[in-house]
């Protein structure tokens, strides 16, 4: 770091610096918790269920690769290995894309539509219990809109 990028950094202060490790610690923690959930009461892990979800959200349980990697932020080799994994298990399949020879489809099957149905319940009792149940109406209003902007502010700023 040099002398002149020092003087000109906006360093947070120390009340933006402790909500800023509040906020770390809370998603950290949060997704932990998710995450043991759902490996605890489902032969699910949390991407699994992200994938499954996605799946679900559309009316035939099929995404294209590509679309699929953008819904989820995730590389698309990062996509690739997990379908792959997935397709083992018999959750999901690959399929060629019929109005594009390069495209790829992802696509539910019902051992995955399953896995989804059993595992969404649970997991929405947990968000429930972690997130909605500690907050008021009007804490989840602005919990709403801070995230909406912030993504707003996030868009074009992850690499594709």
């Amino acid at each position: 770091m040099t002398a002149e990028t020092t003087a000109e950094t906006r360093w947070l202060t120390a009340e933006e610096q402790c909500i800023w490790r509040t906020f770390l610690a809370m998603t950290k923690q949060l997704n932990s918790a998710l995450a043991r959930q759902m490996q605890a009461e489902s032969d699910l892990s949390i991407a699994d269920f992200e994938v499954l979800v996605a799946l679900t959200d559309t009316p035939d349980g099929t995404v294209r690769c590509a679309e699929l990697a953008r819904c989820l932020a995730w590389e698309k080799s990062r996509l690739s290995h997990h379908i792959t994994r997935m397709q083992k298990r018999g959750l999901v399949d690959k399929r060629a894309c019929p109005t594009d020879g390069r495209g790829a489809l992802v696509v539910i099957t019902d051992r995955g539509r399953r896995a989804i149905e059993q595992a969404a319940p649970r997991h929405v009792e947990t968000v429930r219990r972690l997130v909605f149940d500690k907050l008021t109406e009007d804490e989840l209003t602005q919990l709403r809109t801070i995230s909406a902007r912030i993504l707003e502010g996030l868009d074009g700023e992850l690499p594709e």
